[in-house]
């Protein structure tokens, strides 16, 4: 069961996330809010495992209490503005949805949250051993090969990383600068604060967005340039 507190401003918008809330059961509800201050006194006292969280509030901003929290739960940001996807990211939430919001693609960011609590209930991995074409992650006993060319990206999480391959997610206590600074640097790169990507599984560079075939990663602005210079320039077609 995922514990969760809706901190919106706006009575309509609480209601329609309370409305999608009660179609899926493995959400139950602690709390509603209107502000910040009295979410951030709320979880000074109860123990949270997601927050759908509005930004543009009076008071304090959805983005500055997540910059407040020391303790963070899961959290998903449910916004009008689309602009501030990247910065949003670069704090480590869960999802980011624009109002209005589909069941289908608040269903597919709740999942998401259950797969990461799940993650963290098991035994966190060791990456142990690096080879030339896969790294063995020492996990629950075991010791299980994972192929570079399985990887298709690598988020940080709070205080540990999840692998995510083809197949399967695998999760271990170590940061994003750490596991990056033993993978082939000639195919994983960098591409913001939370994020290494597996360059081959890029289709498409836009702004500040980088696509795969089914993801939209974050590239961040000052992991971009170095990014470019050396992935993309190296490689671009001119006349």
């Amino acid at each position: 069961m995922i514990n969760y507190i809706i901190v919106d401003d706006e009575p309509l918008a609480r209601e329609g996330m309370e409305l999608n809330c009660e179609q899926v059961p493995f959400l139950h509800k602690l709390a509603e809010f209107d502000n910040a201050i009295s979410a951030t006194e709320f979880l000074s006292k109860n123990e949270v495992d997601l927050i759908f969280l509005d930004i543009e509030m009076p008071g304090l901003s959805g983005l500055d209490f997540i910059k407040s929290l020391k303790t963070k739960p899961n959290i998903i940001l449910c916004t009008a503005y689309p602009q501030y996807a990247l910065e949003s990211y670069e704090l480590d939430v869960i999802d980011y949805l624009v109002k209005p919001i589909k069941f289908e693609r608040f269903y597919k960011a709740v999942v998401k949250v259950q797969e990461y609590m799940e993650l963290n209930e098991k035994p966190k991995a060791d990456i142990d051993v690096y080879q030339e074409s896969f790294m063995y992650i020492k996990s629950d006993r075991q010791y299980i090969k994972v192929f570079y060319d399985e990887v298709i990206y690598i988020k940080g999480m709070k205080d540990y990383v999840v692998i995510h391959t083809k197949e399967k997610k695998y999760m271990t206590s170590m940061n994003v600068k750490t596991i990056l600074s033993q993978l082939p640097q000639d195919r994983f790169a960098r591409i913001s604060k939370s994020y290494i990507i597996q360059v081959k599984n890029i289709l498409s560079i836009g702004t500040d967005t980088i696509f795969t075939a089914d993801q939209e990663l974050p590239l961040g602005p000052s992991y971009k340039e170095d990014f470019i210079d050396k992935f993309v320039k190296t490689n671009l077609v001119s006349r």
